[in-house]
């Protein structure tokens, strides 16, 4: 079957990674000059199955308005008005109960857990080096209302069968060795052994080279504007330059363009709620001699919600959620804010003053599920909305979006991870 991809970032080229392998023709497209260049180029670099949660949670009304209050917040709204802003708001409020939390993290860490595998299989395949490590990630907690309040993860991770460790300040010292100079700064942790990190944009740049070894052609620097349709299939997509007047044909399509894939799914009538939260990051060499106090894997700092992760010899600090459309500037707090808490978990260890800073727009859903499966037309596929954990999901999710296109039965459960649970 001929089948176009719509995206280059980590879900784009594992998808087509995924579908060349089912022995696919399949071509790339994408507005960038190459691959994972927005969203997945500097992401926080974890690889967190365990970790999935929904930012839609009991009790996160309450905490946006304390964490707006800070002077490191998390959290920044713009007062823009942003109808779409809104609707998003609205709806993943509607999701901040202990019923849906518990629908929603097992949605999530049931394809997470399964990415994770695949994952696996694409390392020993491809032998694709990407500063990897499967050293665990540590959830930090400053204080004893933290770690009193992780009772429905430990829950679902249980219900799963995740593997994980409730550490006390000790624990944490013995998981994470550079934490011993500033032990007084927390009381515990949570620890899921079996989640890793790795460098998320060499990743997909090595394994686009793979896809291309395997018939792939990716289309970069193309526009694309909108999807043609004719008697309730898709024909074609138009973008800025190709073969036919800009209409590129194929049997099949996938979306993945991140948070770009509303507006194009919208003229079809499919309903995407995806909004761009927008996040920051910081990437730091470490300093010479400070290897062994620096971070083991990923440590997230529950305070200020930010990830403090080891890339070979760097430091990736990641986090921030800001709520202002499509705005790419790069402002100065959040960038104070990384550098605070890297500073005061592994003080003198990263080389301040050598940072790339960074931002990229996380496709998020209200439910914090992203969007993977089938549409109401038979040749078209979205694999999007995966917010913080496109890193995480790729893999599983491409393998998944393979299975369904080739007309094979899924490995997991899926009916529930599709956008038809906004289209009903």
């Amino acid at each position: 079957m001929k089948l176009i991809v719509l995206g280059s970032g980590v879900i784009g080229v594992t998808t087509a990674y995924a579908l060349a392998k089912a022995g696919h023709e399949v071509t790339v497209i994408d507005r960038q000059g190459g691959p994972a260049m927005e969203t997945s180029h500097a992401n926080a670099g974890e690889i967190s199955p365990g970790y999935s949660s929904p930012w839609a949670a009991p009790g996160i009304p309450l905490k946006a308005l304390k964490w707006m209050l800070m002077k490191h917040s998390p959290l920044i709204l713009r007062p823009k008005p942003d109808w779409d802003k809104l609707m998003w708001m609205a709806m993943m409020l509607g999701n901040c109960t202990e019923a849906r939390y518990a629908v929603n993290k097992n949605r999530m860490v049931r394809l997470a857990e399964y990415s994770r595998e695949k994952l696996l299989e694409i390392v020993a395949d491809t032998g694709i080096a990407f500063d990897q490590r499967m050293q665990g990630t540590l959830q930090l907690f400053r204080t004893p209302s933290q770690l009193d309040g992780i009772a429905k993860d430990v829950a679902v991770l249980e219900a799963d069968g995740v593997p994980f460790e409730v550490l006390d300040g000790d624990g944490c010292v013995a998981a994470e060795p550079g934490l011993g100079r500033v032990r007084h700064l927390f009381v515990g942790g949570l620890r899921l052994p079996n989640d890793g990190t790795g460098d998320c944009y060499l990743f997909t740049t090595a394994l686009a080279k793979r896809a291309e070894a395997l018939g792939v052609a990716f289309r970069y620097g193309t526009g694309i504007r909108r999807l043609v349709c004719a008697e309730g299939r898709v024909t074609g997509v138009e973008t800025d330059s190709g073969p036919d007047s800009g209409l590129e044909r194929a049997d099949g399509f996938v979306v993945a363009l991140g948070s770009y894939s509303p507006a194009l799914l919208h003229p079809l009538g499919i309903r995407l709620p995806v909004y761009p939260v927008k996040g920051y990051s910081i990437t730091v060499p470490i300093r010479d001699g400070m290897a062994e106090t620096a971070p083991v894997s990923t440590i997230m700092d529950e305070s200020y919600k930010i990830a403090i992760t080891r890339l070979g010899g760097r430091i990736r600090v990641g986090g921030m959620a800001e709520l202002d459309g499509f705005n790419p500037t790069l402002r100065p707090r959040p960038r104070e804010t990384l550098h605070m808490s890297l500073d005061s978990l592994f003080p003198h260890v990263g080389d301040d003053g050598d940072d790339q800073y960074w931002t990229g727009f996380r496709p998020m859903t209200p439910d914090g599920t992203p969007a993977v499966g089938a549409t109401r037309y038979p040749n078209l596929w979205t694999n999007t909305g995966h917010g913080t954990l496109g890193w995480t999901m790729a893999c599983g999710s491409a393998a998944l979006v393979a299975d369904l296109v080739s007309g094979r039965a899924p490995e997991i459960d899926h009916a529930d991870l599709s956008a038809a649970r906004y289209n009903r």
